[in-house]
């Protein structure tokens, strides 16, 4: 499985910084944070550049062990689920990489200390693996545990690590969600999926379902300007077959390339099979650099799906599709 393959089938990392993940402990971290492991931005190297310990290196960095063993950092998954595939990125790690790696899970709920989870139920998902240097490193997760929390990555025997990357499917603990109530039925924290769009030249279509408010333009979904005839979309997967209450289109950030109006529709059962799309909101115009709420809907459902249509073209920030589960 390449990066991209696991980025296409599996578009989240569930150890994402913007998404809660986070890097908690780690046995040793002399050259280099563990901090940086799970930092959005890819890795670089600066020429030249040196800290009162040695040379400056974007990732983790262990010291050279002179005893055996191996070294370790434990992550939070900032979105419970499965993992599915993990990068392990050596980038600028030429001549100091670990020889090899493995990761365990386990699944502890709550905000547990490190020392808590030390004696947890760890177990391992990817055997001894060989690293290549200054390489992104993609490994497939043969072994399903279910739902997992944390993860351990360990490096053999000692070395530096960029970035460490989890993709996989989102499992929420929908008993707690449906005692919530009103929840974002589309969320990818929710375990929401935009499954397929007509183009997203300018911004990928994931980014619709983020948590959080947008960052920018290039943190929304954007399409090329249509020069034909037609109207863009995306079809996203609830998290859990729901009803809808309200609606929420957010064109923040765009200004000038906003679309005119928008039109959503839903549909329960799978997107595969025959079937006619129901209309949930009709044609409503949109407006630049605004969100959209909506709360007169033609239709509650139960939807298991919803599909955004916009006129003719442009950027959406965000979608959010607020409802409650479906017995």
């Amino acid at each position: 499985m390449t990066e991209s393959t696991a980025l296409t089938i599996f578009p989240v990392d569930l150890a994402a910084e913007r998404l809660g993940g986070a890097v908690l402990a780690a046995n040793d971290e002399f050259f280099a944070p563990k901090e940086n492991l799970l930092k959005a931005a890819e890795p670089v190297f600066r020429e030249g550049e040196y800290t009162d310990v040695g040379k400056w290196m974007d990732g983790w960095e262990t010291r050279r062990r002179r005893e055996p063993g191996y070294d370790w950092a434990i992550v939070r998954l900032g979105l419970p689920g499965i993992p599915r595939a993990v990068v392990v990125d050596t980038r600028h790690f030429r001549g100091n990489y670990p020889e090899s790696c493995s990761i365990e899970a386990c699944t502890v709920d709550g905000a547990p200390a490190p020392a808590e989870l030390a004696g947890a139920a760890w177990t391992e998902i990817l055997p001894l693996s060989p690293l290549q240097g200054d390489s992104r490193n993609v490994f497939p997760i043969q072994k399903d545990l279910g739902r997992v929390t944390h993860l351990r990555l360990n490096i053999y025997p000692d070395g530096g690590v960029a970035r460490l990357r989890v993709h996989g499917e989102v499992v929420p603990d929908w008993e707690r969600l449906a005692r919530r109530g009103e929840i974002d039925l589309a969320g990818a924290e929710n375990g929401g999926q935009v499954l397929a769009c007509s183009d997203m030249f300018f911004g990928n279509r994931h980014n619709l379902i983020l948590p959080g408010p947008s960052l920018g333009m290039h943190d929304g979904w954007e399409t090329k300007r249509r020069r034909g005839p037609g109207h863009d979309w995306a079809i996203v997967q609830l998290g859990h077959r729901g009803r809808l209450e309200r609606v929420e289109v957010d064109t923040s950030h765009f200004k000038g390339n906003a679309p005119g109006s928008c039109t959503l529709e839903g549909r329960d059962g799978d997107v595969a099979d025959s079937g006619d799309w129901r209309e949930i909101l009709p044609q409503a115009a949109l407006r630049p650099h605004t969100r959209h709420l909506f709360d007169e809907l033609a239709v509650a459902g139960p939807f298991t799906h919803v599909r955004l249509n916009i006129f003719p073209d442009g950027g959406v920030a965000r979608l959010r599709l607020f409802g409650r589960c479906a017995e």
